[in-house]
């Protein structure tokens, strides 16, 4: 009986420990709704009055991703200039380069030959198609009569080229003081007595003696103006040119004597007949 009541004693305290676990939990649930109830109302406050501060938000949201596009633009078009600049200086760089290849190609060629007619050929090819120039011609001195005669020309007939005295008008005045002569427009070259007035005249020189000039009355539709491969070139003419004309011409001279002497011994040798 004793033990019968004992039983039922801890029966009752685990049912009203039942009871208070289930009162908990119906607590924590009536809580957890509360909570739930009122995040669900201020998240509906913030909703209803954060809506001007989220455009603010978005709008300097926007601003800044602007900016940012804007510097990214500026970013790639001083990107693309510096390309170009590149690009630019690459082409000016292989331009440069064939330019030299051109000068040591025309300086080779002008020495490669002691025949007086080929040399003056290859000097015109290069004023034709290293400098681009159109109608021009070559005058060396002759110095028993203190002329300069025109012995080639390109564009024009050598008959059109007149003679002209040393240190006369801008041909002779070039010859004269040794110093080339350039227009001030190079294509501007209408005058009634154009060919006594050159654009361009190269006195061609063997160290301070002049032997000729190449002047040049027009150039080329596209060549717009010189550049500085052009001075260059005005400079191994000058130089170059004289020195392999000034050769070819004395060796072509020799020649003739030589051919002249050996003809006339020939001559002697030869046994008179009966």
């Amino acid at each position: 009986m004793e033990r019968e009541t004992s039983i039922g004693k801890k029966a009752d305290e685990f049912l009203q420990m039942f009871r208070k676990g289930e009162e908990f939990t119906q607590e924590l649930l009536k809580e957890n709704e509360r909570l739930r109830f009122k995040l669900a109302q201020l998240e509906d406050a913030v909703e209803r009055s954060g809506d001007e501060a989220k455009v603010r938000l978005y709008e300097e949201r926007i601003k800044v991703t602007e900016d940012e596009l804007n510097s990214l633009k500026e970013r790639f078009r001083q990107v693309e200039e510096e390309n170009k600049d590149f690009a630019a200086k690459y082409v000016e760089v292989e331009d440069e380069n064939n330019n030299l290849a051109n000068l040591y190609v025309a300086s080779y060629q002008l020495h490669s030959t002691l025949d007086f007619n080929e040399v003056l050929r290859i000097v015109l090819e290069i004023v034709i198609n290293l400098i681009g120039a159109e109608k021009f011609a070559v005058l060396l001195m002759e110095e028993k009569t203190n002329e300069l005669i025109p012995v080639g020309a390109e564009g024009l007939a050598i008959s059109d080229v007149p003679k002209v005295r040393f240190g006369e008008g801008i041909i002779g005045t070039a010859a004269r003081e040794g110093e080339s002569y350039f227009s001030e427009n190079i294509h501007n070259n209408k005058g009634s007595n154009s060919m006594e007035n050159p654009i361009v005249c190269i006195p061609l020189k063997i160290k301070e003696h002049v032997i000729g000039v190449i002047a040049i009355y027009s150039l080329l539709i596209q060549k717009k103006k010189f550049s500085n491969v052009d001075y260059e070139l005005f400079n191994l003419l000058a130089g170059h040119a004289a020195t392999a004309i000034f050769s070819s011409r004395l060796y072509t001279q020799s020649e003739r004597k030589l051919t002249t002497i050996q003809s006339f011994l020939d001559m002697l040798k030869e046994k008179p007949r009966r």
